[in-house]
């Protein structure tokens, strides 16, 4: 990290160095990550709200649009400040910037599930504006990638306009819109990155980030595990069931932190830069699973509580079925990031099979009658002969491990 007076600007922008030794995340990026967690918290609460209430589509797109929102800003500033994170005084107070737009954008969170926009809308728009006006300091300070940062600027500024045109457009015609901002968003990166060589991000760096991003997301699973004990606690008092409910929410936490941080990003990424857009883009997939996980377990709680008179019980089919869903799809990507980034998970493929066909042998347990409680710990078992197996081969330096 550069001090406030180090050297003339322009230098300073010039781009960090790919092969810096011992590069960590720094203090504003830690505190840029926690602002992030409000946004998180809200969007999930939000799908546990409409898994609860069984209106499971139009909770997904809803949850599915601000998520992307959430995950985009993220990964583009993310992958901005691995380039070109200078901590310089504009850096800092433009960063700051965009926590502020992070906080209006999840103040809005709620409203996105009533198809009010415009509140998110204004907050991503802050976002991503101050990142444009960054990506414009980098092309002033990096003539040898200024095309490549202007565009990137440029691209930014189109799509805060579809954003902001989309809000005045009828309702049949917001869906259909968002997919066409969605599409101009994802496709801004690559066509920017084509202009001139590619941004100095660092492989090991990044690696660290995307993993205290799943740290951040995996807090709402932790969450989500503590309201279904107090679920447990609430309805029946002391019991084995709280016991279960508690080992089988935390050992899922648990085994999804162990399996993600299995792969070797940092190394893999450090041979093979340009593996770095399939595996920067399927992290959505993966990060939206562990919300989904989270979401899932606090409709656990919901189906463990005491119902009054008159109300309905969440089916414990929905609840177990949203945690396995979102641990299934949590499985398969993290196994599509391997084959990917690594080249090395090939001869996991029957372990994933047989993890997968655990949970879905728990969902059938549960629609014969299997109590949630006891159903819970066992979605571990799958994850827990996973890890087995990989822990298994690292002893034994099994080629699963060897980057191709």
């Amino acid at each position: 990290m550069f001090p406030l007076s180090a050297g003339p600007v322009p230098e300073v922008r010039r781009g960090r160095d790919i092969h810096e030794r011992h590069r960590v995340s720094t203090p504003l990026e830690l505190l840029f990550d926690l602002v992030f967690v409000v946004a998180i918290a809200l969007a999930t609460g939000g799908l546990h709200h409409g898994l609860a209430e069984h209106h499971l589509v139009d909770a997904a797109r809803h949850f599915g649009l601000a998520f992307f929102a959430i995950w985009w800003a993220w990964m583009n500033y993310t992958w901005f400040a691995s380039a070109y994170d200078n901590d310089d005084l504009w850096f800092r107070l433009l960063t700051m910037l965009q926590m502020v737009g992070v906080l209006i954008f999840a103040t809005g969170v709620p409203l996105v599930f009533r198809d009010q926009w415009g509140p998110a809308v204004a907050g991503f728009v802050v976002m991503r504006v101050a990142l444009g006006i960054q990506w414009v300091r980098a092309g002033v300070g990096d003539p040898a990638r200024r095309a490549t940062c202007l565009r990137y600027a440029l691209g930014i500024a189109v799509a805060q306009l579809g954003w902001i045109g989309r809000l005045a457009l009828p309702a049949q015609w917001q869906w259909p819109a968002a997919a066409l901002m969605v599409a101009v968003e994802l496709a801004v990166p690559p066509w920017a990155e084509r202009a001139s060589e590619g941004t100095p991000w660092h492989p090991h760096h990044i690696a660290e980030r995307y993993g205290l991003m799943t740290i951040i997301v995996l807090g709402e699973c932790v969450l989500g595990a503590a309201n279904s004990v107090a679920g447990v606690l609430e309805s029946a008092g002391w019991s084995v069931e709280i016991a279960l409910v508690g080992a089988g929410g935390i050992g899922l936490v648990l085994c999804l932190w162990w399996m993600y941080f299995l792969l070797p990003s940092g190394e893999a990424l450090h041979h093979h830069r340009e593996r770095a857009w399939g595996w920067g883009y399927g992290h959505f997939f993966l990060f939206a699973a562990v919300a989904l996980i989270g979401a899932g377990l606090e409709v656990v709680a919901d189906a463990l509580k005491a119902v009054p008179d008159g109300a309905h019980a969440v089916d414990p089919q929905v609840a177990i079925g949203a945690v396995a869903a979102g641990q299934a799809l949590f499985v398969l990507v993290l196994w599509g990031l391997w084959l990917f980034v690594a080249r090395a998970a090939v001869r996991q493929g029957g372990w994933v099979a047989v993890c997968l066909l655990l949970l879905v042998g728990v969902g059938w347990a549960v629609d014969r009658g299997l109590p949630l409680p006891w159903a819970l710990p066992l979605l571990s078992v799958g994850p827990v002969a996973l890890i087995a197996f990989n822990e298994a081969g690292r002893r034994r330096h099994v080629a699963c491990f060897e980057m191709r």
